[in-house]
């Protein structure tokens, strides 16, 4: 998960699989589009494939590069997982919070209607 994110990290690679989702492309291809050299999209493709993210395969002097779906999936999973164990600290602290409240909220009883007044 730590290689997956950190590809994530960076806008370049997120591009990158954007673009690649639509069909193979080429690393000199994709290199076209970025204002960097063809050694840093290179680079940049690497990253990605050690994540998972990325497949490449060598088609004569091309490379290839294709999305591997299964990989997106693997990290929407993961940050599903996080979102429910964090939604399920939050409700835990909601609910010891209202029981230590009680019925009553800043010492008024839920009945009262003389808001906040002494009496």
């Amino acid at each position: 998960m730590d290689r997956l994110f950190h590809a994530l990290a960076d806008a370049t690679r997120r591009d990158i699989l954007r673009r690649c989702v639509r069909g193979e492309l080429s690393v000199s291809r994709l290199a076209e589009a970025y204002p960097m050299s063809f050694a840093a999209v290179q680079k940049h493709v690497t990253v990605l494939e050690r994540a998972g993210l990325v497949t490449k395969q060598r088609r004569g002097r091309e490379q290839l590069v294709r999305t591997d779906p299964d990989a997106v999936g693997r990290a929407r999973r993961a940050l599903d997982e996080l979102e429910n164990a964090w939604r399920a600290r939050v409700d835990r602290m909601s609910g010891l919070l209202a029981d230590e409240h009680g019925p009553e909220e800043n010492g008024r009883d839920s009945g009262d209607t003389t808001k906040g007044q002494d009496r």
